[in-house]
C-alpha cells in the first residue's frame, strides 16, 4: 500500500495557499463604510428636497405676486377713476373728501358706469386679500394671513397721503402676509409695495 505524499504549496505570507475571500474583521469594515457612504447620500437628498421646497414656496410666492400687482397695475392705469375705503359689514364705502384717502380697499371704474367695477380687499373674517368684480361669484382669493388693516391709500407726487379725491393722485399698495408653517419649514413673512397712476389725467 503506497501512501500519496501531500505537498504543501508555499502562499507569499504564510505556510499554506489561502482561498479568496473577506475575513470577519475586513468584512464588517466594507459594511460600515458602506452604511456610512448610504447615510450620506440619503442625507443629501433629504436636504435638496429640503432646500427645494423652500425655494419653491418662495419662488412660487413671488410669480403670484407679480402676477396680482401686474394685472391690479394695468386696471388702475387703464381706469376712468378710483375710489379708497374700507369694508363694513360686507360692503365697501369709500373715502370721503376731508378724509384720509387710506383704507382696506380700493375700488376701480373702468369706465363712467357706476354699476361696472372691480374691488381689490381684505376680507376682515379671514384675513384674505381678495378680488371682485360686478359679476357675482367673481370673488378670487389673492394672499391669505394678511398682516396689515391698510393697504391702499392715495397719495400726491411727493408720497403724501391726500384727504381729498384729487384727479391727479397715485394709488400706493402696501400688502404684508405670511405662509404658515408647512412641510416643516418655519413661517415665512412677504411684503410688497408699488404705486400706480392712471394714464389718462383730466385737467383740473
Amino acid at each position: 500500500m503506497k501512501l500519496r505524499t501531500c505537498h504543501l504549496k508555499l502562499f507569499r505570507g504564510g505556510p499554506f495557499e489561502r482561498n479568496g475571500g473577506f475575513t470577519l474583521p475586513e468584512l464588517l469594515v466594507a459594511i460600515s463604510i458602506f452604511l456610512l457612504l448610504i447615510s450620506g447620500i440619503i442625507s443629501a437628498h433629504l436636504f435638496g428636497l429640503s432646500m427645494f421646497r423652500i425655494t419653491e414656496t418662495k419662488l412660487n410666492a413671488t410669480a403670484d405676486a407679480r402676477k396680482v400687482i401686474g394685472k391690479m397695475a394695468n386696471e388702475i392705469r387703464t381706469c376712468t377713476s378710483t375710489k379708497v375705503g374700507n369694508i363694513n359689514s360686507g360692503s365697501f364705502v369709500g373715502k370721503l373728501d376731508g378724509e384720509k384717502q387710506e383704507g382696506s380697499g380700493l375700488m376701480i371704474y373702468p369706465t363712467t358706469n357706476a354699476a361696472n367695477f372691480i374691488l381689490y380687499f381684505v376680507n376682515p373674517s379671514d384675513r384674505t386679500f381678495r378680488r371682485t368684480t360686478s359679476t357675482p361669484g367673481s370673488a378670487v382669493i389673492l394672499a391669505e394671513s394678511v398682516t396689515n388693516s391698510v393697504l391702499f391709500s392715495a397719495r400726491n407726487y411727493v408720497g403724501t397721503v391726500l384727504t381729498n379725491s384729487q384727479n391727479n393722485r397715485v394709488i400706493h399698495l402696501n400688502l404684508e402676509f405670511y405662509h404658515s408653517p408647512r412641510f416643516g419649514q418655519p413661517a415665512d413673512y412677504y411684503k410688497l409695495e408699488t404705486s400706480v397712476t392712471r394714464r389718462a389725467l383730466k385737467l383740473l
